[in-house]
């Protein structure tokens, strides 16, 4: 079996962990990212993480935690399967000789391309994932308004809305936070795992060391890049017809201007507390899947 399909292979294992493990939390998270301004002197529809968790629950069962899953756990899979695959073709490029160790930087670099490669399937994926995961926390208080009934149905709108453009929405905010956010990920998961072994190989690390690392690399992602994903979050699920935004500097600077720094972080926690341990079970699942490979 080749790198490619070996890396093709774990991938796609490493991101069906990913996506099982955290996707409650992503939920919630552009939930809370979604929410409408409350107007003056009236509470925010959900005080925070717990609220909205309570709230979903109440409202939709245990199941709205998993909406929007469909569309994701086909391409969850497939985009891990890319990104892991790109930064394989990057480490060889960056390769002295077959099998020689990276740096912490050329990790980095590996990392930073591999976010590039992973970018344009990711964009119109989370906009399916984002407008189905909204559409409750957007829908008028008291009305219950759905507008789709599935991500193919999300597909379908947007498309005859906005056309094959419609779809691409959010991909400089899904640029600016891939390739940075990557960058940091690879980078910083390939030093702990240096670190934890006392030294380039790392081949001998045990679970417990691959779950250490990866959960604390899924961590890094995210401090990095937090609010370019509210920005992207807020774009994705803006109307098309009427939009609240023109594009990226605009809402950035909209949301600033509304909510300050505080509104660019909306969703932060719940982000964070999915991100360690589904980049956890992400990383430990492509590592046994890629040693069991050969």
């Amino acid at each position: 079996m080749g790198d490619v399909a070996k890396d093709l292979t774990a991938g796609t294992v490493g991101g069906a962990s990913q996506l099982i493990c955290g996707h409650p939390f992503d939920t919630i998270k552009v939930k809370l990212q979604s929410q409408p301004v409350p107007l003056p002197g009236q509470a925010p529809k959900f005080s925070g993480a717990i609220d909205a968790v309570k709230q979903t629950i109440a409202k939709e069962g245990t199941g709205g935690l998993f909406k929007g899953m469909g569309a994701p756990l086909a391409t969850v899979a497939a985009l891990n399967a890319i990104l892991f695959t790109a930064r394989g073709q990057m480490e060889a490029l960056l390769r002295s000789e077959p099998g020689s160790p990276l740096t912490i930087n050329q990790q980095i670099i590996c990392g930073a391309g591999a976010g590039v490669a992973v970018a344009f399937p990711a964009c119109p994926t989370e906009l399916i994932k984002c407008r189905l995961q909204a559409q409750s926390a957007m829908a008028e208080v008291g009305s219950g308004v759905v507008k789709y009934s599935g991500p193919l149905d999300v597909a379908r709108h947007v498309y005859q809305t906005a056309g094959a453009r419609g779809l691409f929405r959010g991909l400089v905010p899904t640029m600016a936070r891939e390739v940075p956010g990557n960058a940091a990920m690879f980078g910083v998961y390939e030093g702990l795992k240096q670190y934890l072994a006392g030294g380039l190989d790392t081949s001998k690390l045990g679970r417990g060391s691959l779950m250490l690392a990866g959960g604390l690399a899924g961590g890094s992602f995210w401090i990095f890049v937090y609010p370019t994903d509210v920005v992207k979050s807020a774009i994705q699920v803006d109307d098309f017809k009427n939009p609240k935004y023109s594009g990226s500097i605009d809402a950035f600077r909209k949301i600033l201007a509304a909510e300050g720094v505080k509104g660019l972080y909306k969703g932060f926690t719940p982000a964070m507390a999915r991100s360690v341990p589904a980049n956890a079970a992400c990383f430990l699942a492509y590592e046994m899947a890629r040693s069991s490979l050969g």
